[in-house]
């Protein structure tokens, strides 16, 4: 009946691993937050519990061949106690580490020797006002756990705002990153994926789109990018997972400044929002790939398959149900490819994508701009 992969996590990156698991006659399991979530609705084996629960997750990696995630908040020890049992996890505990603690991630790129904006670890309001006096105002505090899609992320003007973050101390990790406000043209993104045996395969660096710290839209590939830089970015993303033993699929989220310098920003041990593109866009989408890649099975080909494609995530809608706009959408938008993620409407939460393909980099932007703003009532 072919393989079993035990997926922790509910939410949309699960459930769409669900098509290409069916595609390849892979059995996925998924261990899910709510019994009518995104990934439930799609994945028949799932199971309610939580992503700390290890006797949860004992049940769920029994009979599995392997155990990935779709998010990074699984405890340490509950990832040590199950590879110390034999249980085949990928990525490894000792990896997603780096994807769990954005200081842990700062050491190990430094040691690395990848480019990254300056930074410090500090302890308390004193250590950080000295950071920001040795970086240079203005600067980035950040939660070294925990945080994602803008949350756990402050930008401090000056040392009067540092009184804003003193609580995050209280923490139990008991730091603070603090870096520099990196001063960037735009933002990039590169997907890598690695499976245990070593083989490493990169797609087309993209350039991403934030809107209130939330990723809005995904151009691919990255437009007017010099290939001497996207090489540049796709060297950093193979040194990061090479150096830090990743299996799967990493997002490795760039600043690009001026005169083509990288510089890293984020980690994202899983599929991430920046390869959704490649669902309709690439010959191996990143959730295929994945899979693939943790079972250790050859890599497909990440080559794009059109000239131009653009991602754009609906973010929130005015309408009861976004799926209400389809005869409008789909009567305009022929070209549109629509994603949903099953789930309920409220301000600002990722409710599905569009993505949009064609030779015209500007025109897939705009069609696939206007899509979204159909399903989000606008």
């Amino acid at each position: 009946m072919g393989p079993v992969v035990a997926v922790v996590g509910g939410g949309q990156l699960a459930r769409m691993m669900a098509e290409p698991a069916g595609a390849l006659q892979i059995q996925l399991r998924a261990l899910v937050e709510a019994g009518d979530g995104a990934a439930a609705q799609v994945i028949p084996s799932s199971t309610v519990g939580r992503a700390d629960d290890a006797e949860a997750i004992a049940a769920l990696v029994d009979g599995a061949d392997v155990l990935t995630f779709e998010h990074e908040h699984v405890p340490q020890q509950v990832l040590t106690d199950l590879v110390d049992a034999g249980v085949n996890v990928q990525p490894g505990p000792g990896a997603l580490r780096h994807a769990q603690d954005k200081i842990v991630m700062r050491e190990r790129m430094s040691q690395l020797g990848v480019p990254c904006p300056r930074w410090a670890a500090v302890r308390t309001e004193e250590d950080l006002l000295a950071a920001g006096g040795r970086i240079g105002w203005p600067v980035v505090a950040k939660t070294p756990v925990g945080g994602y899609d803008g949350k756990g992320v402050s930008v401090l003007a000056g040392a009067e705002d540092a009184a804003g973050v003193a609580d995050w101390f209280a923490h139990p990790r008991g730091e603070v990153l603090v870096e520099e406000k990196v001063d960037f043209t735009r933002e990039l993104a590169v997907l890598v994926a690695r499976r245990p045996s070593g083989e490493t395969v990169t797609w087309p660096v993209v350039e991403t789109i934030q809107a209130g710290g939330v990723c809005a839209e995904v151009l691919a590939p990255a437009p007017g990018l010099a290939p001497h830089v996207a090489e540049d970015a796709a060297d950093i993303a193979r040194t990061i997972a090479e150096g830090l033993g990743v299996t799967g699929v990493l997002a490795v989220e760039m600043f690009e400044a001026r005169d083509g310098i990288l510089l890293v920003n984020e980690l994202a041990m899983r599929p991430h929002n920046s390869g959704h593109v490649t669902i309709d866009a690439a010959v191996t989408s990143q959730f295929e790939q994945h899979l693939r890649a943790v079972l250790d099975l050859p890599l497909g080909s990440t080559e794009l398959t059109v000239p131009a494609a653009a991602m754009v995530n609906v973010l929130g809608s005015e309408l009861a149900d976004p799926a209400a706009a389809y005869p409008e959408l789909m009567a305009s938008f022929p070209d549109a490819k629509v994603h949903l993620y099953g789930k309920g409407v409220r301000p600002g939460r990722k409710l599905g994508h569009v993505t949009v393909t064609g030779t015209d980099p500007a025109q897939v932007r705009r069609r696939a701009l206007q899509a979204a703003r159909l399903l989000e009532g606008r």
